[in-house]
C-alpha cells in the first residue's frame, strides 16, 4: 500500500502548480483526475472524438481526426505577452516545454461589421473605428499610460489615479464615445461599463499592460499555446518530472 503526504484532486492549472511546488519541496504527491486529459475545466480536448465523448453526443468517425490536428479549449482564452502568467512561465522555465504562437489579430463587431483592432500605426491610420482627431487623442492617452508608474507621482500629470474616475480621465483627454468603447473593451478588456465610474488606476494599468505586450511582437499583444491551454498544466507537470527528485504520481480514474 502506497502512502502519500499530499493528495491533489484535479489537473487544472492551479492544481498542477500546487502539486509541482509541493513535490519540489520534498512531499510525496498523489495527483488524481477523473478525466482522461489534463486541464480540468480549462482543458484542451484532443483528439476531436474526446470532445464528443465528454458531452455524450454522437461523434465523427475516427478517420476524421489526426492526432492534435484539432484542439478544442473548454474555456478559450488568450494571454497578454507581458502578463503575469507569462512572467511565471519564464521564471519557472516552463516555457522550455511549451510552444507558442502569436495571434495575428483581434476584432470587434460594431455597426454591423467586423473591425480589426489597430495594432500598428498603419492599422490606426486606416481604421474606421474612430475619427482622425480621436486617433491623436488616443495616442496621447496610450503614451500617458505607458509612462505611468503608480509608485512615482511625477508620472500622474496632475491626475490622482486613486480618486479620479476613468470617466473623468477620458474627459481629461477629450475622448469621444467611439474611442472610449475601443479603449474600454478592446484594450483595457473590461466586460461591462461599470469601470467608467471606478478609480482609473486599474484601467491605466490594463492599458499599459496591453501596450507593453503589443511592443513585444509589434502586430498583436496576444500569445496562445500551439496545442491549446491544456498545455500549461502539462508543462508544469513535465517541469516537475524533470527537475524534482521526489515523487509526483498521476492517476486517472
Amino acid at each position: 500500500m502506497q502512502e502519500y503526504d499530499i493528495i491533489v484532486l484535479g489537473t487544472g492549472l492551479k492544481e498542477c502548480i500546487l502539486s509541482g511546488l509541493m513535490s519540489l519541496s520534498g512531499k510525496k504527491v498523489l495527483h488524481i483526475d477523473k478525466n482522461p486529459y489534463y486541464g480540468g475545466e480549462s482543458a484542451s480536448i484532443s483528439p476531436l472524438e474526446e470532445l464528443y465523448k465528454k458531452f455524450k453526443v454522437p461523434g465523427p468517425l475516427k478517420s476524421t481526426s489526426r492526432g492534435k490536428e484539432w484542439n478544442i479549449d473548454l474555456i478559450p482564452k488568450f494571454f497578454l505577452a507581458t502578463g503575469q502568467l507569462v512572467k511565471i512561465l519564464v521564471h519557472t522555465e516552463v516555457t522550455r516545454y511549451l510552444d507558442f504562437k502569436v495571434i495575428e489579430g483581434s476584432y470587434v463587431y460594431k455597426g454591423g461589421k467586423l473591425h480589426k483592432v489597430p495594432a500598428t500605426e498603419e492599422d490606426a491610420h486606416s481604421s474606421d473605428l474612430m475619427g482622425m482627431f480621436d486617433k491623436r487623442r488616443l495616442k496621447k492617452l496610450l503614451l500617458f499610460a505607458l509612462n505611468f508608474d503608480v509608485r512615482n507621482p511625477r508620472t500622474y500629470q496632475d491626475i490622482d489615479p486613486q480618486k479620479t474616475t476613468t470617466r473623468d480621465l477620458f474627459a481629461r483627454f477629450d475622448l469621444g464615445l467611439d474611442v472610449i468603447e475601443v479603449i474600454g473593451h478592446t484594450i483595457a478588456l473590461h466586460s461591462s461599463e461599470s469601470y467608467l465610474d471606478e478609480p482609473c488606476v486599474e484601467t491605466i494599468s490594463r492599458i499599459r499592460l496591453y501596450v507593453e505586450s503589443l511592443t513585444r511582437h509589434n502586430t498583436t499583444p496576444y500569445l496562445y499555446p500551439v496545442y491549446g491551454l491544456g498545455e500549461l498544466p502539462q508543462g508544469f507537470h513535465l517541469f516537475v518530472l524533470i527537475t524534482s527528485t521526489h515523487s509526483c504520481f498521476h492517476l486517472y480514474i
